[in-house]
């Protein structure tokens, strides 16, 4: 009996050897039907399998980000600039302008090239590129590095050193241009990309550097550098270095939502503390520098203004020394015929807050004659509204 049992065992093991891998071999196919990969039948079939597995890797590699920057490249442009800058000799400072040394020693200034580099992009296909006036406001020649390869000379169109922002153009048709986007409509924590030519890298391959980061915060208002006043500024972490200014600050759908322009930090490198030009405020005044050249700030209120202090406070019986106080009003001024006496604090302008002074004059910095400037002040323990119509001045 035990012998035909293991005569029956024997004959059955073949058979379910087979079933086995067979149905083994089944689950393998489907299973790689389902994840898209082909089955290979044959050594010829081995360059198919690899062609599908990398078209797969490459398709899953493609997101908002790498669509973005493949969309704006062709627009962001590497600047070369060339300044004039005049300097004084170090021993003629010692004398002065004092005519007597002069017909010694001679005019002790002298002019000297200075090389500059920065970034900008294409916002036309006629050739109109933004960029900022830091970097291509006071340039004597401006050459202009496309992606392409192709090099032109571009000619300065108007800048404004207020705003940080200069236009310039460039001879030729059927540029690559980048699409400009609504800067109302950021929103804190989205994915941004900034584009440039960080330490002339860009003159190395005709590519710009591409660093992502996030929207950290909007309307910064910073402190006024030379001249230039920045406020309402988009905050982000996107690496910004050196070379980098002027080049577009990108949404994850490609379109320009600022002007990278500042980086704070202690040592020249990124700290991921960048500041972009909102492109919605870039827009009013690319179309004036288009239209003459300039913006014109040629206005006049009328009024003098100053810090208020501990003994001012006193004075005046003020519970705090936020804002500034008008010293005086010129008779027949735009601030005379507003209403405004001297006494008066001046608590805010347009919806932001005064502190002092040099927060008044960034304010103010923007405006444009004929426009009406909403003003709320603090006068015998109340506070009242007064418009300040700006006008020209003569």
């Amino acid at each position: 009996m035990k012998k035909i049992i293991i005569l029956i065992l024997l004959l059955l093991l073949p058979f379910g050897t087979g079933l086995f891998v067979g149905y083994s071999f089944s689950i393998s196919k489907k299973s790689n039907a389902e994840n898209n990969f082909p089955v290979v039948n044959s050594e010829d079939d081995s360059n198919n399998q690899r062609t599908a597995i990398e078209e797969q890797i490459s398709n899953s590699r493609q997101n908002g980000i790498t669509k973005a920057v493949a969309s704006v490249s062709p627009a962001v442009v590497g600047i070369n600039v060339i300044e004039v800058r005049e300097y004084q000799n170090p021993w003629g400072q010692m004398f002065g302008n004092d005519p007597f040394f002069k017909q010694f020693f001679g005019d002790q200034t002298y002019r000297q090239e200075v090389k500059g580099l920065g970034s900008g992009f294409i916002i036309s296909e006629d050739g109109y590129i933004l960029t900022n006036d830091h970097v291509a406001g006071n340039a004597a020649k401006i050459e202009v590095i496309l992606t392409s390869g192709g090099k032109y000379n571009a000619k300065l169109v108007g800048t404004d050193l207020v705003s940080d922002i200069a236009l310039l153009k460039i001879e030729g048709t059927n540029f690559p241009f980048a699409k400009l986007g609504n800067s109302n409509e950021i929103i804190i924590g989205e994915w941004v990309i900034a584009l440039g030519n960080p330490f002339g890298l860009f003159e190395i391959s005709d590519k710009p550097t591409v660093t992502v980061g996030v929207i950290s915060a909007i309307e910064m208002n910073l402190r006024a550098e030379q001249g230039r006043y920045y406020r309402g500024m988009i905050q982000t972490d996107a690496a910004i270095n050196s070379g980098n200014s002027g080049g577009p600050l990108v949404n994850s759908l490609g379109e320009v939502i600022g002007i990278n322009s500042v980086i704070y930090t202690p040592n020249q490198g990124n700290i991921g503390l960048g500041f972009a030009i909102p492109i919605n405020r870039v827009k009013t005044i690319m179309n004036e520098l288009k239209k003459s050249g300039k913006v014109e700030r040629n206005f006049w209120t009328g009024l003098d203004v100053q810090n208020i202090d501990a003994h001012i406070a006193r004075y005046f019986k003020l519970d705090k020394t936020d804002g500034v106080i008008v010293t005086d009003v010129k008779p027949r001024s735009p601030a005379d015929r507003a209403g405004f006496e001297v006494g008066d604090v001046i608590t805010e302008v347009n919806g932001d807050k005064i502190s002092d002074e040099e927060s008044i004059k960034s304010v103010f910095s923007y405006a444009q004659a004929g426009q009406i400037m909403h003003i709320k002040i603090y006068r015998n323990k109340k506070y009242i509204d007064i418009d300040l119509k700006l006008e020209k001045r003569n």
